[in-house]
C-alpha cells in the first residue's frame, strides 16, 4: 500500500521553504568528497515508517519492503513470471488421491463389489482393457500407482458447544472406517474423480454414506452426524504434493545453516494462532508438512489448492531464535507469561534474522532503518554494501532530496510526470499499478450494512474528475477486485454512474429523508459519520475532501480524520475500528481474493476489516482457489467480479499510474567470463518491477558508456 502526505503551505512560506531545504541538503559531490562509501550506499525513502520486522506477521508495504531484503523465500517469480529457485533448487508437484470403496455400490457389469474387485478393475481400465473416452484416458494414463489401504478402527475426538450459553462439551466419535484405494498421480488431476465415475459408476462416489461407519457415544450430537461424517471419511480425498530440494550451504545472518526444519518451522508459526499471522488462509489448505532429510521438504496438501506453490515465496523463518524454548527463555527474561508470550512481542521483530541478501543493523523508528549486505549470501554478496531506507514524512522534503542526491530514487508525483519523465539527468520507469485505491465500508456498522446505501454513496463522487484532476490523468477506473492488466479482471462491467440524483432516490428507498437543514435522516437520526485515511498521502488527502463534499451536496454529515500510518493501521484498520476508510492494495497476478474478501477473514488483524459476507462469494472464492483450468477460472472470477460490483463493500475509484526516476549513475554490473565489469542498463520485468536485479546494481562516478546489446 502506498503511503504518501501533502504538504500545505502559503505561497511565501512554500517559497522559503523551498530555498531552505536547497541549502540544508548536501549535494551529491558533497556527500561524496565527504564520504568516498556513498556510491556503496543506496538510499531509498519512505513516509511510513515499518511496523514489524517478521515476514508472517507483517501486513504493510514497509514492513515488507524491509523483509524482502532481509529474508528470503524457497522460490520467487523471474523476469518472464515464471517460477525460479531460490532457498529451493528445484521441486516436483504430484498428487496422492484416495477414495473410500463403496460397498452398497453397484459397478457396471459387476454388481457389488470389494476392494479387490475395485482395485483390478481399476487397473485393467489402466491397461486398456475396454474403450474410454480421451479424458478418461488421459486421467487413467496420470495414474502411477495404484494400491489399497486396509480397514481400520481409530477414536476421534471433537470439542464443542451446544449454543452460547453451554460449557464446551467433550465428543468422541468411533470409527470403523472400510478400506480405501490410494492412487498416485504424475500431475495432480482435478477432474479425476468425475472421470473415474464413467469406469466405477456415475453414483459410485456420490453415494459414499460415511455415516454407516461412525458411532457416536452421546446422543446429544446426532444432529451434527453427517458433518461429522463427511469431515471425518470424505468419499474421495485430493492430496496435491510439493517435494522442494533445498540448496545446500545456505546460511541465516547469524551463521546457522537453513534447512528444512526451518520450512516447517515457518509454517507451523503461521498456523499457530497465538502469533495472529494475516497469512494463515494462505496455508491452511496444508495437511502437513514433513522433513525428509536436511535438504529435502514434503508438503502435502488436504485438498485442492490452485495458487499452493506460489505461497513459499514466504520468507523462511529461522527455527532456532524463534522456537517454543527460545521464546520461553526471552519471556522470562522480560518478566512476561511464557503462556502467553508469542511471536509477536518478540524482540525478533526489531531485530530481525534472515538468510536474504542483507543483514539488518539498525532501526531508529520514524527515521531510518539500516542494512549492511551479506556477504555470504548464496548468490554471491550485493553490490551495494548498505541500504538505507529512511523515513522522510513529505513528498517535497523527498523530492528536493533526490535532486541533490541524498536519495537514490523519487516516485513521481502524478502532476509532475510530464515535467520529469523526459528529463535526460534520469532514467525513467512507468506502467500501471497492480492494485487500486478505494473507500470501504464497515458493514457492521450502520447504514453501511445496506447495499443500497453503499450503492448510493459510489455513485454520487465524480471518480472521473478525482481521475482527471488529483491523478493528472495518471489512472484509470477500476470496478472490482482484481489486477485490471489479467483476464480474471471483468472488463464488461461498468462502474457506477456519478448520478447524485440517483444516489438521493437509492437513499429514500432505504429511508432517508431530507430534514428542514437540509440533512438525511432515518428515524429521526442524521447521516453521519467520520471517513478516515493515513496522514501522508496527498493523493488520499484529495480524494477525502472531494467524497465529503460530494456526500455533503447529497445531505451527508461527513467528518474526516487524518491518522499517523502506524496508528491508522495498527489501532483502526486492524481493529476494524472504522466507518469509512480510504485505503490501497497492492495486488499480485493470481486470483485468490481468499484473505480480502472471504467471510471468515473478517476477524482482527485479518485482511477482510470491511466484514464482506456473501455465501455466493465464498463459494466462487474457493473454487477459484482449487481451480486448476484457466479458463474455468476466469468464469469463477468474472462472477465474483459481478458480486462484489453490486454489493458495493467498496467504492472502487482507480488503478493509478506510477512513474519512478533513477539517478543514470546506476547501472546493473556483472562481471564477464575473463573478470571485467561489464555494465547494463536496468530494464523493467513484464510487470514493470525495475528492481528486480536489485542486488547487481552499482553507482559509479560517471554514466558509463553501453554497448549496443546493453
Amino acid at each position: 500500500m502506498t503511503i504518501r502526505r501533502v504538504l500545505i503551505l502559503a505561497p511565501t512560506v512554500l517559497i522559503l521553504f523551498l530555498v531552505q531545504s536547497y541549502f540544508w541538503v548536501p549535494t551529491y559531490e558533497q556527500q561524496t568528497r565527504g564520504n568516498p562509501d556513498r556510491l556503496n550506499e543506496y538510499i531509498a525513502a519512505s513516509i511510513g515508517d515499518a511496523s514489524i520486522l517478521n515476514p508472517i506477521l507483517s501486513a504493510d508495504s514497509a514492513s515488507s519492503d524491509i523483509n524482502s531484503m532481509v529474508f528470503e523465500g524457497l522460490i520467487d517469480r523471474d523476469e518472464e513470471l515464471r517460477f525460479r529457485g531460490r532457498l529451493a533448487t528445484s521441486w516436483d508437484i504430484y498428487e496422492e488421491a484416495f477414495f473410500y470403496v463403496n460397498e452398497d455400490a453397484n459397478i457396471p457389469g459387476k454388481g457389488r463389489a470389494g476392494v479387490e474387485e475395485v482395485a483390478t478393475l481399476l487397473k485393467r481400465a489402466k491397461a486398456g482393457d475396454f474403450e474410454a473416452a480421451p479424458e478418461v484416458k488421459a486421467s487413467l494414463d496420470n495414474i502411477r500407482e495404484i494400491s489399497v489401504v486396509p480397514a481400520r478402527d481409530f477414536l476421534v475426538t471433537r470439542r464443542e458447544k451446544e449454543n452460547e450459553d453451554t460449557e464446551t462439551a467433550e465428543i468422541k466419535i468411533r470409527v470403523s472406517a472400510p478400506a480405501r484405494i490410494k492412487l498416485v498421480l504424475n500431475n495432480v488431476d482435478q477432474d479425476l474423480f468425475q472421470n473415474l465415475s464413467r469406469v466405477l459408476g456415475k453414483d459410485y462416489f456420490s453415494s459414499f454414506n460415511g455415516q454407516h461407519y461412525i458411532t457416536l457415544d452421546d446422543e446429544t450430537w446426532q444432529s451434527k452426524r453427517a458433518v461429522y461424517a463427511e469431515e471425518i471419511l470424505p468419499a474421495t480425498e485430493h492430496n496435491p504434493t510439493v517435494v522442494f530440494y533445498l540448496r545446500p550451504g545456505v546460511k541465516f545472518h547469524d551463521g546457522h545453516l537453513f534447512d528444512a526444519s526451518d520450512v516447517k518451522f515457518t509454517f507451523e508459526a503461521i498456523m499457530n494462532p497465538k502469533n495472529l499471522s494475516p497469512r494463515i488462509s494462505d496455508y491452511e489448505p496444508v495437511k502437513r508438512v514433513e522433513v525428509v532429510d536436511s535438504l529435502t521438504v514434503r508438503i502435502i496438501y488436504k485438498r485442492l489448492y490452485s495458487p499452493a506453490l506460489g505461497t513459499w515465496a514466504m520468507g523462511m523463518l529461522p527455527e532456532h531464535l524463534l522456537n517454543d524454548e527460545a521464546l520461553r527463555k526471552e519471556a522470562i527474561h522480560l518478566g512476561k507469561d511464557p503462556e502467553k508470550f508469542s511471536m509477536r512481542q518478540s524482540s525478533f521483530s526489531r531485530h530481525p534474522i534472515g538468510c536474504g541478501p542483507f543483514v539488518f543493523r539498525e532501526w531508529k523508528s520514524d527515521q531510518y532503518i539500516v542494512l549492511d549486505h551479506f556477504d555470504k549470501y548464496w548468490e554471491g554478496s550485493p553490490n551495494y554494501n548498505r541500504y538505507i531506507y529512511r523515513i522522510v514524512p513529505d513528498l517535497l522534503t523527498q523530492e528536493m532530496e533526490f535532486y541533490a542526491g541524498t536519495i537514490d530514487s523519487y516516485s513521481v508525483q502524478p502532476h509532475q510526470v510530464k515535467r520529469l519523465r523526459d528529463n535526460p539527468e534520469y532514467q525513467n520507469f512507468s506502467g500501471l499499478s497492480f492494485g487500486y485505491t478505494y473507500i470501504g465500508y464497515n458493514m457492521r456498522r450502520e447504514p453501511f450494512n445496506d447495499s443500497r446505501v453503499r450503492r448510493a454513496l459510489s455513485m454520487a463522487i465524480d471518480v472521473d474528475k478525482i481521475i482527471d484532476y488529483v491523478l493528472y490523468s495518471q489512472g484509470e477506473r477500476i470496478t472490482g477486485p482484481f489486477v485490471k492488466q489479467t483476464d480474471y479482471y471483468d472488463k464488461s462491467i461498468k462502474p457506477a454512474p456519478y448520478d447524485p440524483q440517483a444516489a438521493l432516490r437509492l437513499l429514500e428507498e432505504a429511508g432517508w429523508r431530507r430534514n428542514k437543514e437540509g440533512w438525511l435522516e432515518k428515524d429521526g437520526k442524521r447521516f453521519q459519520f467520520t471517513l478516515i485515511t493515513n496522514s501522508g498521502n496527498d493523493l488520499r488527502k484529495a480524494v477525502l475532501a472531494i467524497a465529503q463534499d460530494a456526500w455533503k451536496q447529497i445531505g451527508i454529515d461527513v467528518r474526516t480524520d487524518l491518522l499517523e500510518w502506524s496508528v491508522f493501521i495498527q489501532e483502526r484498520v486492524d481493529k476494524a475500528d472504522f466507518d469509512a476508510l480510504i485505503l490501497g492494495w497492492v495486488m499480485g497476478i493470481e486470483p485468490d481474493l481468499y484473505q480480502i474478501w472471504h467471510s471468515s477473514q473478517t476477524h482482527p488483524y485479518q485482511l477482510n476489516f470491511v466484514g464482506f459476507k456473501n455465501s455466493e462469494a465464498d463459494d466462487l472464492i474457493i473454487k477459484i482457489r482449487q481451480e486448476y483450468d484457466h479458463e474455468r477460472q476466469v468464469v469463477y472470477s468474472h462472477r465474483l467480479h459481478e458480486i462484489i460490483a453490486r454489493e458495493q463493500p467498496y467504492t472502487f475509484l482507480y488503478v493509478a499510474k506510477w512513474t519512478a526516476v533513477l539517478d543514470r549513475r546506476i547501472v546493473i554490473k556483472e562481471t564477464d567470463r575473463q573478470g571485467n565489469a561489464v555494465y547494463k542498463k536496468i530494464k523493467p520485468t513484464k510487470t514493470g518491477n525495475f528492481t528486480f536485479y536489485f542486488n547487481k546494481w552499482v553507482k559509479l562516478p560517471e554514466t558509463p558508456t553501453f554497448s549496443q546489446e546493453g
